[in-house]
């Protein structure tokens, strides 16, 4: 069952994103759609790992309003896939970017096996009980050999958090267990750049005050601006830090070797 504040966070939020960016100017849209976790810098460390280029075929899992997304088309031309599970993020990436969707859970992905080129998964996999799932799922509709990239939020201890709601953690063992069990091999791991530039936050500032201006009244206001006070909490007491990882799928047996 879906939880009401994770509904409330990426999916009412993402179509108020919408309406303010529609009333705000499109230069907003991309930095309002990134949900402040995919800054342009660990954006661009990932784009870079996984080596995207003109024609890449890049499947966004859990790609939310479809900020890093239309990042990746603008600055290296790929062709992206976008699958979300919430009906208004879905709306909300096709108005503001024209970007095929398919709504859809991460964990029953409707393409074919080996289908695309790429993949990456940027604040998605603590917010799925059955991560091993979802991991397994992305290995099936990727190439032999290719590029995964994850931004995840990593618990630094096995100790209970009072994490936002709908929220699991993974430690760095249990992360990178997942993703060897998964088909996956981790290549190369950094932390997630703390700053964007100012010209980024500010309208993504821009964009939450239109927000609150208008629905912060709304019960769905409150329960994502309580989402984002427990995150808050546990990144400033050091219990969880932003990883931005680069893996690459290995063949199944029955692929055999690329």
């Amino acid at each position: 069952m879906t939880v009401a504040a994770m509904v409330a966070e990426f999916d009412d939020v993402a179509g108020w994103t919408a309406d303010a960016v529609e009333e705000l100017g499109i230069r907003y849209a991309i930095p309002a759609a990134c949900r402040g976790s995919a800054s342009p810098a660990a954006l661009a460390w990932l784009a870079e790992a996984c080596e995207l280029s003109a024609g890449t075929r890049l499947l966004d899992v859990g790609a939310g309003a479809g900020g890093p997304a239309a990042w990746a088309a603008e600055r290296f031309g790929v062709r992206p896939i976008l699958v979300e599970p919430m009906q208004a993020a879905c709306r909300a990436a096709s108005r503001l970017f024209g970007l095929p969707v398919v709504a859809a859970d991460g964990a029953r992905i409707p393409l074919l096996s080996g289908s695309v080129d790429a993949a990456w998964c940027l604040g998605v996999l603590d917010t799925v009980e059955d991560k091993a799932g979802l991991l397994a799922e992305i290995h099936r509709v990727l190439t032999p050999g290719a590029s995964f990239g994850l931004l995840a939020v990593v618990a630094h201890s096995n100790e209970s958090l009072w994490a936002p709601d709908g929220n699991h953690f993974p430690t760095q063992h249990e992360l990178s267990t997942l993703l060897d069990r998964s088909g996956f091999t981790l290549l190369e791991q950094t932390s997630r750049p703390k700053a964007a530039p100012l010209s980024w936050s500010r309208r993504v500032e821009q964009v939450n005050a239109a927000i609150a201006a208008r629905h912060r009244s709304a019960h769905a206001y409150a329960l994502a601006a309580r989402q984002g006070e427990r995150l808050s909490r546990l990144f400033a007491s050091d219990q969880i830090s932003m990883q931005l990882i680069h893996a690459i799928s290995r063949p199944t047996a029955e692929q055999g070797p690329r």
